[in-house]
């Protein structure tokens, strides 16, 4: 075990006073301790303490979390800067030079950076520019200049910011980031409202989104100030040319949109004109390309109409989607192809060996001859095609009779419940 020496100093503090100890022994005081004694600290532990550092004492009764936050407030220990005036002014600490010298020096590294079309590093060196200047800028939008500074100065800090601004538009409209491209430019034109390069390249991300109107005021305020400009009469030219071909887009969906809608009316009226029943559900199902149509010329009302169809085969929970079912083919014509099913192990499928059912309004069933044309079907008052859809149970002959009875008693629950 090591035993280390008392020095001096502690040995000084653990010293008691003979002087203090003498009267007390002459006038004969008890020297049993009191109870206040017993749990008070006695002096001599109390001296041995040390005292607390300043740093150690500034965080004393203070939480681990609550220091964390007083230390993040140092530069040195910060993990991150925010974008205020002190942490702006902190990081051009570490450049030398007045804010206008260390500014200009951010962006003559970016234009070398642009020159050789290196548009990300040329935009970080842009950027660091315009936070010095910014930061300047907010001071004394606040009320707190420099009072070193004079006027020609504070003039050349916002000429440089709005270069940066401009130039940093430039790399953002190279990198296709648009619309930090047109924010650029309304803070240079929040700077300098006459400054064209600040309007062609706002005018250039405009119209690189379609945003044809924005684009178009952008250029027609630089053409205001300079008609000749030959970078802005260009990007007009573009507008026009883009607006033409938006034009021409526009006038192609309009054409098409009121081509559906007449070919709507017509598969409306030849509904009618057949006799034929629909009704659509609140939740229609997903066909694609499938749909209810005339055919083969959709625009004439002569054509024939062509029916979506879905062969339900409930004895063995299986279907088959037949895209396009006319009106005039027969259930056999559409089955002499779908037989033999892949997953009918027992052959119990053929053209002759199965019976066909559709339901009807009242919720029963009727059964549909397989060499009757759709129409025959369909123009019954009994039946109705659900959301376009024509809906046909396939069942094998000796299982048909048990399954429509199934089917009439279910219905009868239902309609018993409701």
């Amino acid at each position: 075990m090591h035993i280390e020496e008392i020095t001096d100093e502690v040995a000084e503090r653990l010293k008691v006073s003979q002087d203090e100890g003498s009267p007390q022994a002459q006038e004969g005081e008890s020297t049993q301790p009191t109870p206040q004694d017993q749990n008070a600290p006695s002096l001599a532990s109390a001296a041995v303490l040390p005292e607390l550092s300043p740093a150690r004492a500034m965080t004393n009764k203070k939480t681990v979390d609550e220091v964390a936050a007083e230390l993040k407030k140092t530069p040195f220990f910060m993990t991150e800067l925010e974008e205020n005036d002190e942490t702006e002014a902190f990081k051009a600490l570490a450049y030398e030079g007045t804010p206008f010298e260390v500014a200009s020096d951010f962006k003559e590294h970016g234009n070398e950076c642009f020159r050789t079309k290196r548009w990300a590093d040329a935009k970080e060196f842009y950027t660091k520019g315009v936070l010095v200047l910014a930061a300047e800028e907010r001071k004394r939008a606040k009320g707190e200049p420099n009072p070193e500074e004079k006027e020609e100065e504070v003039k050349g800090q916002r000429d440089a910011l709005e270069s940066l601004y401009v130039n940093r538009a430039a790399c953002h409209l190279e990198l296709k980031n648009y619309r930090s491209c047109w924010l650029d430019c309304a803070a240079a034109l929040r700077l300098n409202d006459k400054n064209l390069k600040a309007y062609y390249r706002s005018s250039r991300a405009f119209l690189a989104v379609g945003r044809i109107e924005e684009a178009d005021d952008a250029c027609a305020r630089g053409l205001a100030l300079d008609e000749n400009n030959g970078p802005l009469k260009a990007v007009a030219r573009d507008i026009i040319k883009k607006s033409e071909e938006t034009a021409a887009r526009q006038k192609k969906e309009n054409e098409r949109v009121m081509r559906e809608k007449r070919r709507g009316m017509l598969v409306r009226a030849a509904l009618k004109a057949r006799g034929i029943r629909t009704r659509t559900t609140a939740q229609p199902p997903e066909m694609e390309d499938a749909k209810l149509q005339l055919v083969p010329d959709p625009n004439d009302p002569r054509s024939t109409l062509s029916f979506p169809a879905v062969l339900l085969y409930p004895a063995h929970l299986e279907s088959d989607f037949i895209k396009a079912f006319n009106e005039t083919d027969t259930l056999a014509d559409h089955l002499a192809y779908v037989f033999p099913l892949p997953w009918d192990a027992a052959r119990e499928y053929a053209p002759a060996a199965v019976e066909c059912y559709m339901e009807t309004l009242a919720g029963g069933l009727v059964k549909v001859g397989k060499k009757a044309p759709l129409l025959k079907a369909l123009s019954s008052p009994n039946v109705e095609v659900v959301d376009e859809v024509v809906r046909l149970f396939v069942l094998p002959k000796a299982k048909a009779a048990a399954w429509v009875q199934e089917f009439k008693t279910k219905k009868a629950a239902e309609k018993g419940g409701g």
